[in-house]
């Protein structure tokens, strides 16, 4: 992958404010939000033939929304490679869902660039597949909460109750939220705010009653350890990316898998 256009995609408008207004990564995310998007409508069609366009927009949603996202970014050690502003870095924008959302997407925009849409296809399908299998089983995905509600009602376990505490500074608070159902703690999650925390909290509970595994869900991940002041380690490197040089005939070789096919 080109160094300086995987550097740009983790390049956040906090740190190219802070460095005389250069390049940010808002376009590759702009870019990288269709890749991801055709990608992921695509495999959906085809691996569901039977359900309507509202079902199809649903598994979609649990699948490409702000939550997931970040989910994959921290599993991926993104966070620990952005380039951000020193307030950002206070702030604790290494683990924050919208910062890791949108960079996720930012390289899936300079993957394309760099390598064309089938090997940024593998990369998706590397990334999100486990998001796809566990999709006609998630919640709405945008909004826990809801879907834990919407579950628990018809598991008649009543409506979830949440506790939500605080700690840390002013300018980096963590909030931790437990939701409780009949009197029971289902599920806990923390965040940089009180919405993401509950949502958190809400989607470990989801879990917890369905028995299955929500990507992301839970306490807060495992935030990036400090950072060199305002940006990345030297030489990013993600060992997902570790893309070949296309050959002549524009065929790509190992170590990225080739696409999983329409029909699987």
């Amino acid at each position: 992958m080109d160094p300086a256009l995987l550097e740009l995609a983790l390049t956040h408008r906090s740190y190219a404010y802070e460095h005389g207004r250069i390049p940010t990564n808002e376009r590759l995310e702009f870019l990288g939000d269709a890749v991801l998007g055709i990608v992921i409508t695509d495999a959906l069609y085809h691996r569901h033939p039977d359900l309507p366009e509202g079902r199809l927009a649903k598994l979609r949603a649990s699948v490409v929304n702000m939550h997931a996202l970040a989910g994959v970014g921290r599993a991926v050690g993104l966070g620990a490679l952005l380039r951000l502003g020193r307030g950002e870095e206070l702030t604790g924008g290494r683990d924050k869902e919208s910062i890791v959302a949108d960079a996720v997407e930012a390289v899936l925009g300079a993957v394309y660039l760099d390598h064309g849409l089938e090997t940024a296809r593998a990369v998706v399908h590397r990334l999100f597949d486990p998001l796809l299998q566990e999709a006609p089983g998630r919640g709405a995905g945008l909004d826990w909460k809801t879907s834990l509600q919407e579950l628990a009602s018809v598991e008649g376990l009543g409506a979830p109750e949440y506790h939500v505490g605080e700690e840390g500074p002013d300018h980096a608070k963590t909030f931790r939220a437990q939701v409780l159902l009949g009197g029971a703690a289902r599920g806990s999650g923390s965040g940089r705010t009180k919405k993401e925390a509950e949502q958190r909290a809400a989607a470990a509970a989801y879990e917890d009653i369905r028995g299955t595994e929500v990507e992301g869900d839970g306490p807060a991940g495992n935030p990036a350890g400090p950072a060199p002041a305002g940006g990345p380690v030297a030489s990013p490197r993600l060992p997902v990316l570790d893309l070949p040089t296309p050959q002549a005939n524009g065929s790509v070789g190992s170590p990225v898998p080739p696409a999983a096919s329409a029909g699987d």
